[in-house]
């Protein structure tokens, strides 16, 4: 079993945006990335054509002159100017690009007149620390043009560029409606993966518990169930932003694309599922715990009373005879002391065979 660290986990600081006014462009979370990376994939069913511009500026002009299918996904949300420009651009709201900057959003869906923004939880393992790493990504769909906002580079999206540069699937047949689907679709089914990583430690710590528990295994124990806790906070709303998602109706998504959705809500169905399982496991873990602690106190009180037991007729008569009184019968028999041990030897054996027969030992 991979040990488990249980080091407290340090909750990231948001900035403060106490006092000012609502739609103030101020990156809450923690810079993750020096620079800012662009990527910009166009498509559709003919073929598809991927760059790296190296501005906004530039990701301006590959929209004003595309008219296909067209994917613009921004590694790194420090810089609020960028953020600012391309959503200014595609004519978001400043309360959209206020959600986009302010990490720790619960995972949603909002409809504005001309576009859909959506926020959800990428989760990931971080082998070093053994803990879950957070990162929020946004979405802004308008028309055939999605915009992906990461915290960093690095994400679970390489099978959907996959099968868009090798013309997989009907992803090339679809508009950016189906592209937001299955983005959706990969970061809800990396879910299980995190979720099967804590069901074999919660396995592993449940036989640990059962051979051998102490504090160690309950710190261990807290550790999980904490970091359960979180996967449950930040999944849960899911439900409701899919749901949500799925009832749109045109111009912004079209009818064709609700039966995956569908899929989509059942996948998250099971994820929930999974998560509450994995809850009802670690509280009844704590459980275990306390009755295996329990039961190994009480295999030590069985010994000692036995023991105690024992020796409290063999104590009986050397406190007899230890008494500091001069006419005391057998003091003056020759083999005295070797008569009193061999009525102890005998008294000790008859405990031994009385508990035997009670099958208290």
């Amino acid at each position: 079993m991979k040990k488990l660290k249980t080091t407290r986990r340090k909750r990231q600081k948001q900035k403060s945006k106490l006092g000012m006014a609502p739609g103030s462009l101020v990156f809450t979370g923690k810079q993750k990335m020096s620079e800012v990376d662009i990527s910009v994939l166009k498509y559709s069913e003919n073929g598809c054509d991927e760059s790296s511009p190296k501005s906004i500026d530039e990701v301006i002009t590959i929209l004003n002159s595309s008219e296909n299918v067209t994917w613009v996904n921004i590694d790194g949300l420090h810089d609020e100017k960028s953020i600012e420009q391309i959503c200014t651009f595609l004519g978001v709201h400043k309360l959209s690009m206020e959600d986009i900057l302010s990490i720790g959003q619960r995972p949603k869906l909002e409809e504005y007149n001309n576009y859909l923004q959506a926020a959800i939880k990428l989760l990931s393992l971080d082998a070093e620390e053994d803990t879950i790493d957070y990162e929020q990504i946004s979405f802004i769909l308008k028309g055939n043009v999605l915009v992906s906002f990461q915290e960093k580079t690095g994400d679970i999206f390489s099978g959907v560029r996959t099968r868009i540069k090798e013309a997989k699937g009907m992803i090339r047949k679809r508009g950016a409606d189906y592209l937001l689907y299955a983005l959706l679709d990969s970061v809800v089914d990396h879910y299980f993966i995190i979720i099967e990583s804590f069901s074999e430690k919660l396995e592993d710590l449940e036989t640990e518990l059962l051979d051998n528990p102490d504090q160690n295994s309950l710190n261990k124990l807290h550790a999980l169930r904490r970091e359960t806790l979180l996967l449950r906070r930040s999944i849960y709303p899911l439900r409701e932003m899919v749901s949500k998602f799925e009832k749109l109706e045109e111009p912004i998504l079209n009818s064709d694309i609700k039966v995956f959705i569908r899929d989509l809500y059942d996948h998250t169905i099971k994820v929930i599922e999974n998560i509450e399982v994995l809850r009802d496991m670690s509280s009844g873990l704590i459980d275990l715990y306390m009755n295996s602690a329990s039961n190994k106190m009480n295999e030590i009180m069985k010994v000692l009373t036995i023991m105690s037991a024992i020796f409290i007729p063999i104590t009986f008569i050397a406190g007899l005879y230890g008494m500091n009184f001069v006419n005391i019968p057998e003091l003056q028999y020759r083999n005295g002391y070797f008569i009193v041990l061999g009525v102890m030897l005998i008294v000790l054996i008859g405990m031994l065979i009385f508990l035997k027969r009670k099958k208290w030992i």
